[in-house]
């Protein structure tokens, strides 16, 4: 194989990126300092994996309020301060070869270290979660409002894409999901009333944000009640999310509720998932999870059963994975960013 379609240039998602590899946004836990403000951590961790050749590094999950954040030591862009720093970071991952993203989030309930967190209904995360607050519908205004200048100061510090968290049980996911959301107005009840909330950030980060944007969300709760989105209702969101502008649609699961998985997981096991929304969407589908072995990330691309493969863990345990992945797929192309790199891989 000259080229797999994994290594190869693509144009996906709004983007033109050297391969189809992307760092999968994982929190670190490093702000010390319990600023929201990047660390030299941030660079060298991020900075292996554009070494290495990843096409595009989403960075971790940042808040958009100090009040959402999934712990006190993520990243943040919550106010103009965070900027500065953020903004060094995206240069050098550039310097290194990798386009960069950003994934904002809004923890809601799920915001570890709120003594008082917030949600679209007062249901607690856990029988150990603290019970949340449940929002105004001006506390709801403001926290759109937030998305949006979090993308406008994404935007002045020269990200590529944005990438809006509806996934894994923070807020917008909360919101999406009858398990969670109780509410009896505009925002609740209906799956278009549930919606509501996500269109209103995607027109506020679109308004603030010149490239492209992209949302994570989780296709299944993993619930037993009944309540639960079905595919078709998760088709039809993919469809109001094309509507909208989005270019992308990262897909996962769980996170909503304490419970995981109830079937064994295995190897891509929430590819099927990335799949179904893909045939009822005009617009690029990712997937994740358990996507260690190049080959089958290989396969799925070319079976076109997602667009783009997001690794997370894989990338953790080896920062060599691209070049180790070039090697099982024959991929006489691929190039690491250095040449004193290059050595490494005779």
């Amino acid at each position: 194989m000259d080229m797999s379609k994994l290594l190869a240039p693509a144009n996906v998602g709004g983007l033109s990126l050297k391969n189809r590899v992307v760092m999968s946004p994982m929190c670190t836990y490093e702000v010390i300092r319990e600023n929201g403000i990047a660390t030299p951590f941030h660079f060298a961790h991020y900075g292996m994996r554009a070494i290495s050749g990843v096409g595009l590094i989403i960075t971790e999950s940042t808040a958009v309020d100090p009040r959402g954040r999934i712990s006190n030591n993520d990243l943040g862009l919550w106010n103009d301060e965070q900027v500065s720093e953020f903004s060094h970071l995206v240069d050098s991952l550039h310097y290194l070869g990798s386009k960069v993203g950003v994934q904002l989030n809004h923890a809601g309930r799920k915001a570890a270290d709120e003594d008082v967190p917030v949600a679209p209904s007062s249901i607690a995360f856990s029988d150990d979660s603290n019970t949340p607050v449940e929002l105004t519908k001006e506390d709801i205004a403001n926290i759109v409002n937030e998305f949006g200048q979090a993308a406008k100061r994404a935007n002045d510090a020269g990200v590529d894409m944005i990438e809006i968290h509806g996934a894994h049980g923070y807020l917008l996911n909360q919101f999406l999901s009858a398990v969670s959301n109780k509410r009896d107005d505009e925002y609740g009840g209906s799956l278009e009333n549930r919606f509501r909330i996500v269109s209103e950030v995607i027109d506020a980060v679109k308004d603030n944000f010149a490239g492209p944007v992209w949302i994570r969300l989780s296709l299944i709760d993993y619930d037993d009640s009944g309540l639960q989105n079905t595919m078709a209702d998760w088709q039809q969101i993919g469809k109001w999310l094309e509507e909208a502008g989005i270019k992308l649609i990262d897909v996962s699961t769980g996170g909503l509720l304490p419970k995981g998985p109830n079937f064994p997981v295995h190897d891509g096991y929430q590819t099927p998932f990335a799949t179904e929304l893909k045939r009822a969407v005009n617009i690029d589908v990712s997937t994740v999870g358990l996507l260690d072995n190049p080959g089958l990330a290989e396969y799925i691309l070319q079976n076109n059963q997602a667009d783009l493969i997001m690794e997370g863990r894989a990338l953790l345990r080896n920062t060599n994975w691209l070049a180790d992945a070039a090697k099982e797929l024959h991929d006489h192309d691929f190039k690491v960013f250095d040449a004193s790199y290059e050595r490494g891989q005779k």
